[in-house]
């Protein structure tokens, strides 16, 4: 029994290592306009900037440079604790190879969160969405 779970433990490992593994290899960043990315290829980073004025959603997806590639990045906002996220800003952008896309200025004293979509155009099913926590 003991060889049987030992087995498994190690099984386990080995794979958590090989998924782990092109992710470690990618944690190198590059500077962007004003946005520090992992090196992921069709994977969204995203930020934001906030002044005195209001906040600005930032999103960039590095991609191969023969790759039509889409970016989409929204700030939304929550009125009342508990309600929906509702998209108050958002700015779309398509090219070839890497591409960035930055929000219009929100205001408004209401949590925040970013949210970004990218990847190739023309295949949605490799598109990623990821977002930030609330601020």
């Amino acid at each position: 029994m003991r060889t049987r779970i030992a087995a498994v433990m190690m099984a386990a490992a080995g794979i958590a290592a090989l998924s782990a593994a092109p992710a470690m290899a990618a944690t190198a960043t590059s500077e962007a306009g004003t946005v520090a990315c992992a090196t992921v290829l069709n994977r969204p980073c995203i930020t934001h900037q906030v002044d005195g004025d209001g906040i600005v959603g930032i999103a960039q997806v590095n991609a191969d440079p023969t790759q039509l590639t889409m970016v989409q990045v929204e700030v939304r906002s929550q009125q009342a604790w508990g309600s929906p996220w509702e998209t108050v800003a958002s700015a779309s952008a398509v090219r070839l190879g890497s591409v960035q896309a930055a929000t219009p200025k929100v205001t408004g004293p209401a949590p925040h969160i970013v949210c970004a979509t990218a990847g190739p155009a023309l295949d949605a099913s490799r598109q990623v969405t990821t977002c930030t926590n609330p601020f």
